[in-house]
């Protein structure tokens, strides 16, 4: 049957290709020729009109498609106190491309005092009747890439202290969403499926880490960031093997971290990479627990080609041998746009995949 909350059974992972009129004014803002309140203006209006498309594909979740975003990650962490903008010697190398060279270091003792996107919420919440989803980098992500982050070892010589305050941080950001009406919150956790790539934990080995401590530390700090929550508040969390440009940063089963994600993390329900052989097998699901949701991506958005509802069907089937047909639901792989330059595929093959997601889900699940 279908679901009156989240995660719903057509779901999505929230970022949505860029409006050319997005994208101009962000280039003319970078290059100081409309002021801030300029830029907002337009970003205001793209985002009423992907609300407005997002409602008329049938989804109950509704995201501001993460429009004032360069990053998927990067612009909610240099939010954070004691932490700025960096930019790096180079990119982070994925499968055919290299990203745009920016990144985090963290200049001073990490916190949550203000944050811009609190605000962004509030917009998105003011123009949708359904419910308003938000969506954040896990806290794994000021950390986790191949590129060591830069931590100040003056105010930071210990890693521990880092990581608790790290988790603070996102307790206090985690609670501010809530008290400004959020009952929809993504966790982005990229690292703990890379961890699932033996060559992605062989080069945290090289930069001095345990990629076998790594996972039980990150699902700690996501029980940290959650445990404050209202009873009301669904959280779940979104694993990823990278997304940039249609390309990916990893390969690998969830089997290497099955019992850290399903055993120890404590998030409501799990939106899950299955677009590819990448990907691995559903045998993990197998660990659902009770009253826990699967939110299978059998939708790639790395290209614009339409997949047939009755192979997406077959492949729920497969699924359903693993975990209860009730505690899954379907979405695709990722966002479409994790960065500002998005994937290669165009506006409409991006809503015609939505709006097929809709139409097998109220087949599947009635």
């Amino acid at each position: 049957m279908q679901r009156t909350k989240p995660p719903f059974r057509a779901d999505h992972v929230g970022s949505l290709l860029r409006p050319s009129a997005l994208k101009q004014a962000r280039e003319r803002r970078a290059k100081g020729e409309i002021s801030a309140a300029e830029l907002k203006t337009v970003e205001d209006r793209e985002i009423e009109n992907a609300i407005r498309k997002q409602e008329a594909v049938g989804l109950q979740s509704i995201t501001d498609g993460e429009f004032r975003r360069s990053w998927w990650h990067l612009d909610f962490l240099w939010g954070l106190d004691g932490v700025e903008r960096h930019v790096m010697d180079t990119g982070i190398a994925f499968a055919a491309v290299t990203t745009r060279n920016e990144g985090v270091k963290v200049i001073g003792k990490i916190g949550f005092s203000n944050h811009p996107m609190i605000e962004h919420f509030k917009f998105l919440k003011a123009h949708t009747s359904r419910t308003p989803k938000m969506t954040i980098p896990a806290p794994s992500a000021i950390y986790g890439r191949p590129n060591a982050t830069p931590i100040d070892r003056s105010i930071y010589p210990n890693l521990d202290n880092f990581f608790a305050d790290l988790g603070q941080a996102y307790k206090k950001a985690v609670r501010a969403f809530a008290d400004a009406g959020c009952r929809y919150l993504q966790l982005d956790e990229v690292f703990i499926a890379m961890l699932c790539d033996p060559h992605y934990r062989q080069q945290m080995r090289d930069r001095g880490d345990d990629p076998d401590a790594l996972g039980p530390l990150y699902g700690d700090l996501i029980n940290t960031a959650i445990s404050d929550i209202p009873p009301e508040m669904t959280v779940t969390m979104h694993l990823c093997r990278g997304n940039y440009k249609s390309t990916f940063m990893g390969t690998g089963g969830y089997e290497a971290e099955q019992e850290v994600l399903f055993d120890r993390i404590k998030v409501h329900g799990y939106f899950m990479e299955y677009d590819s052989e990448r990907a691995g097998g559903f045998e993990p699901l197998r660990r659902l627990s009770k009253g826990r949701l699967a939110v299978l991506g059998l939708v790639t958005t790395k290209t614009g080609t339409l997949e047939s509802k009755d192979a997406i069907k077959r492949r729920l089937e497969e699924a359903a041998k693993f975990a209860e047909l009730d505690q899954l639901c379907l979405s695709p792989q990722c966002g479409f746009a994790s960065t500002e330059e998005g994937n290669i595929l165009a506006e409409e093959q991006q809503w015609a995949k939505l709006a097929m997601i809709g139409e097998v889900a109220r087949e599947v699940w009635g």
